[in-house]
């Protein structure tokens, strides 16, 4: 009886509680990656479906959504720059932006932050991007002024110049959505910022659904994915 105890301890232990239930990240497809593995990402990556999407580790999305929001609230909102060129984003992009003052593009206007002479111009501390090789631009400004740069990473991203990591669907408006809900709530509390913000601002869950229901609806959003892509929509 005592060693039964024990077990059902420890696997409540490994069971860590994760900043939303499970089924959010399910239904967004957070954990979603792509049918590519960089060797930078790999360590992120907890499986591979039968269809060959590989699935991210939702604990390690977890721990580096944290860690970035506690990095990301040693500086100032104004100090901070966040870029987002993903289609369809638009408006989770310019909400994050309102929510925490930190500055958005969702078209990054070359040279902002590296030339003095743009009317424009300022100098950030940080650069916030939702994918390397989508916001390629800001990324390399960011670099030529050696400032520290967070990156939303899929696993087929290169993460040379990035110095955290959060692992996740950066493809996805929803996935995008959900995470940076949770980017600004952390970094809202961190700075002691009350603001009125809730998950159904950025992401709208389907309540009441179950685990098992959550996976046939990403199941079904993966087929349609296949569909568009034999279409050469994708």
């Amino acid at each position: 009886m005592e060693q039964k105890e024990e077990k059902i301890e420890k696997k409540e232990k490994t069971q860590e509680k994760l900043l939303v239930p499970v089924e959010y990240y399910i239904q967004a497809g957070v954990h979603l990656g792509t049918r590519a593995v960089t060797p930078h990402m790999r360590e992120y990556v907890y499986k591979r479906r039968a269809d060959g999407i590989a699935v991210l580790n939702t604990k390690k999305i977890d721990d580096k959504i944290i860690i970035a929001s506690e990095f990301l609230a040693q500086f100032q909102p104004e100090e901070i720059v966040f870029c987002c060129k993903r289609e369809g984003c638009e408006k989770i992009v310019k909400l994050f932006g309102e929510i925490t003052g930190i500055r958005t593009f969702t078209k990054y206007p070359a040279g902002i932050i590296t030339n003095p002479l743009l009317s424009n111009f300022f100098e950030p501390k940080v650069m916030f991007i939702s994918d390397p090789w989508v916001d390629a631009n800001a990324l390399k400004d960011a670099v030529v002024i050696k400032i520290p740069i967070v990156a939303l990473c899929s696993t087929n991203n290169v993460t040379s110049y990035v110095d955290i990591v959060i692992p996740c669907n950066n493809k996805s408006p929803k996935s995008l959505g959900l995470v940076l809900y949770l980017i600004a709530k952390l970094f809202l509390e961190k700075k002691g910022i009350k603001q009125n913000i809730t998950m159904e601002d950025f992401f709208q869950p389907e309540k009441e659904i179950g685990l098992e229901e959550a996976r046939k609806i990403v199941r079904k959003k993966l087929e349609e994915m296949k569909k568009k892509r034999e279409e050469g929509i994708l």
